[in-house]
């Protein structure tokens, strides 16, 4: 019995471990099976036989769908989607034109089902399916075609939306004119504060006798520097005494020797005693800086049969011009119809060697502008038997003559170069020997009087200025005259580079509407303490 137990143990023993063997081999064979199986799965190439709108769509289902492709497949169901709901929406504006506003309303609805099926495949990343697209897509059909049938045809539908678009245009042209003429009245605004300082400078000047005789005496004492060549002469022409103020603050400030700086102020009779009150007042604070001020009604040369502009200036129809523009048909910009080119101090800077008969060499600077740096090197500058020494700015194109001159006119076709760089007034180096030998003021004159009927330009100073000083304009380096803070964003490594920083263009930072970022540059020059400042609510 137990011999028999004993065989009939061994004998299980075995059965199990050629069960437990052939268990094992069969799952090798079966993994290795599925690894080959694997394996060729990933080379299996796709057969040719298989369209390639399949192959395409399948390839995005296991790569993920991208829904740009997607729109831009002429044979994808999300690109008709797309398409039906731009057709649908130029009939939703149709049916609102045509007061069917339920119509509209009923595409409308259908326009929100079809982007909500278009943002559901975009989420889900796989691209529509006939299943998917089918309803929304048919649904629409249905409204495209009653928009058809309520003669909303192409044809009909081409000239309402040419309708529209010329509506809007105009609405847009409108927008913009108006828009362009309430920036230009506000660029225009004489601030109340800056009133209030012109009455309280007048009436200190005219009521203190003692601050009268204060200028008077310090005049006698400077007399021998306003003709001095040996000094750095700066010229200012200006009605805007707190402007001005900053412009000569901020050169006094950054010079190296404030004592040889000398400041010619030129302005008109009713600023005359605002500009002498205000320096009268403050010459102590100057460093040491000479100011002169004038009042241009005082030149007796300046008259309308010497100065071609001046007479042009008190025609009525030019002030209608520059005022209205109803001569031209109201084409003339909004921005060209600005007092201040009615204003003799604007024409002055060609008339500068007669304003100055002893002085050999003056930097011209333009009351909007903030001096950042030293500028006696500016008299040292070989201008090269030039006349002008200026910043050119045509770094693009339309900073090019072409811009500002009328080249369908033969008489400027003939003598300049469309290409021909432009330059920027507001700080410029004038050689008034040079001047004087070319008889440039003599080369101004011949071409205002050519523009009598504004042919060759329409307004401003810059045109006859690139005229005037065709080929005798020496490029200086462009640090000197950083331009644009009034108007566009300039590069905070530029205007730490440059030595005159210049507010041109309407935000003038005097003015509410100026940049507010750029202010901090222009008002550490103003005076904010000053009585006067305080009492007109200077801040």
């Amino acid at each position: 019995m137990n011999r028999r137990r004993g065989l009939d143990f061994r004998r299980a023993g075995g059965r199990r471990k050629i069960s437990n063997v052939v268990w094992w081999v069969l799952s090798a064979i079966v993994i290795t099976l599925f690894i080959l199986i694997l394996s060729k799965a990933t080379q299996i190439e796709p057969r040719a036989s298989i369209p390639e709108v399949r192959r395409y769509r399948h390839e995005k289902l296991v790569e993920g769908m991208n829904m740009t492709e997607e729109m831009l497949s002429p044979t994808s169901f999300a690109r008709q989607v797309n398409d039906q709901i731009a057709l649908a929406k130029a009939f939703v504006v149709i049916a609102k034109e045509s007061k069917n506003l339920q119509f509209a309303w009923d595409l409308s609805a259908q326009i929100r089902n079809s982007q909500l099926l278009l943002s559901t495949a975009a989420a889900s990343r796989r691209p529509l399916t006939v299943l998917d697209s089918e309803p929304t897509i048919r649904d629409m059909a249905v409204l495209l075609f009653q928009a058809q049938q309520l003669h909303y045809d192409s044809a009909t539908m081409i000239m309402r939306l040419k309708a529209t678009i010329q509506s809007f245009e105009a609405q847009m042209s409108s927008v913009t004119e108006k828009s362009a003429k309430y920036a230009q009245i506000a660029a225009e605004e004489v601030p109340k504060s800056l009133y209030c300082l012109g009455v309280r400078l007048t009436t200190e000047w005219f009521q203190n006798s003692e601050l009268q005789g204060k200028l008077v005496e310090r005049s006698h004492a400077v007399a021998s520097k306003l003709t001095d060549n040996s000094l750095y002469h700066f010229c200012v022409f200006s009605d805007n005494i707190v402007a001005t103020s900053v412009v000569v603050n901020s050169t006094a400030l950054n010079s190296k020797a404030p004592e040889k700086v000398v400041f010619h102020l030129v302005t008109n009779e009713i600023n005359y005693a605002v500009m002498k009150s205000w320096f009268a007042m403050n010459m102590d604070n100057l460093r040491g800086v000479t100011v002169e001020v004038q009042k241009f009604e005082d030149f007796k040369w300046l008259n309308a049969s010497y100065v071609p502009v001046l007479k042009q200036l008190q025609d009525s129809d030019t002030q209608s011009y520059y005022f209205s523009g109803h001569n031209d048909g109201g084409r003339t910009p909004i921005k060209f119809r600005n007092p201040k080119y009615l204003s003799m101090l604007n024409h002055l800077r060609f008339y500068i060697p007669e304003v100055f008969p002893a002085l050999k060499k003056m930097v011209f600077l333009d009351d909007d502008v903030v001096v950042h740096k030293d500028l006696s090197a500016l008299f040292s500058i070989d201008l090269n038997r030039n006349v002008n020494g200026a910043v050119e700015t045509c770094m693009e194109t339309f900073h090019r003559y072409h811009k500002y001159l009328n080249y369908s006119h033969p008489l400027i076709r003939s003598h300049f170069d469309p290409d021909a760089c432009g330059w920027a007034f507001g700080m410029n180096v004038f050689d008034l020997v040079e001047w004087r030998k070319r008889n440039v003021t003599g080369i101004y004159h011949y071409w205002q009087e050519k523009n009598v009927d504004r042919t060759l330009w329409k307004l401003g100073t810059l045109p006859p200025g690139l005229l005037t000083f065709y080929g005798l304009t020496e490029a200086l380096e462009p640090s000197w005259h950083v331009l644009g803070l009034g108007y566009a964003n300039v590069d905070a490594r530029v205007i730490d580079k440059g030595a005159v920083l210049h507010f041109n263009g309407n935000l003038k930072p005097w003015l509410k509407i100026g940049m507010e970022k750029y202010k901090p540059l222009w008002e550490k020059y103003v005076d904010y303490s000053h009585p006067f400042m305080q009492q007109c609510n200077f801040h």
